[in-house]
């Protein structure tokens, strides 16, 4: 299959360690650069995150690929409302940040279900299983992870514990293949910052209060 990256040479890199060596990657680091490549991919995976959803745009052609979009810090729907873009082409939504695409199980969220099921013969051209979540702001194993991310910022603030000391302990408790703050460096704290801030905006949920000393350490 052609897979059109969107995004960095690690996207592109973390895409082929998902899907294997077995595909053709054509790297593209913006959408000017990506139009001359869309009629002839297969599937396109756009890691790129943007407030204004006007580039979405280049997708308005009808085109034969899946389109996964980095559904990180907003919604699917949100994205394709707010690109006025009208077009019958297969959207999903997908996490775009380091570590969550090169994972067994893809994460992914649709636009209704007739979508998912058009989706399973690309999963299996592009030997994947995946998994339908709700279309919601950080999916559900980013929202997980941030979480604990944030709650083992407060727990190093109020001095219970030494960051070292927490990812042991995660890593061995838990059987996690990464302690809270290894995880938080993969991702960058600063989007680790920017979901825990779009969720709670989503939700007011005070779990995803953001800790004083995460806040802090992304200024």
């Amino acid at each position: 299959m052609n897979i059109l990256v969107i995004g960095s040479k690690r996207d592109e890199q973390e895409c082929r360690g998902k899907f294997g060596l077995d595909h053709i990657y054509i790297l593209a680091t913006n959408h000017a650069d990506a139009t001359i490549q869309l009629a002839t991919a297969d599937v396109i995976f756009d890691f790129t995150v943007l407030e204004d959803f006007t580039y979405l745009k280049v997708f308005e052609t009808p085109l034969k690929a899946v389109i996964f979009l980095n559904a990180t810090f907003s919604m699917l729907a949100e994205q394709i409302y707010k690109s006025k873009i009208e077009s019958a082409n297969l959207f999903v939504g997908f996490c775009g940040l380091p570590t969550f695409l090169n994972r067994p199980l893809l994460e992914l969220s649709f636009r209704s279900k007739l979508d998912e099921a058009q989706l399973k013969r690309v999963c299996a051209n592009l030997k994947t299983e995946f998994v339908s979540v709700d279309d919601r702001v950080g999916l559900v194993t980013l929202r997980v992870i941030c979480m604990i991310i944030n709650e083992a910022y407060y727990t190093v603030q109020e001095g219970t514990a030494t960051q070292e000391d927490i990812d042991l302990a995660m890593k061995l408790g838990t059987n996690y293949p990464f302690g809270p703050f290894e995880w938080c460096e993969k991702i960058g704290i600063k989007n680790v910052h920017n979901l825990l801030s779009a969720v709670y905006e989503d939700t007011k949920d005070e779990r995803y209060k953001i800790c004083a000393l995460l806040k802090n350490r992304t200024t």
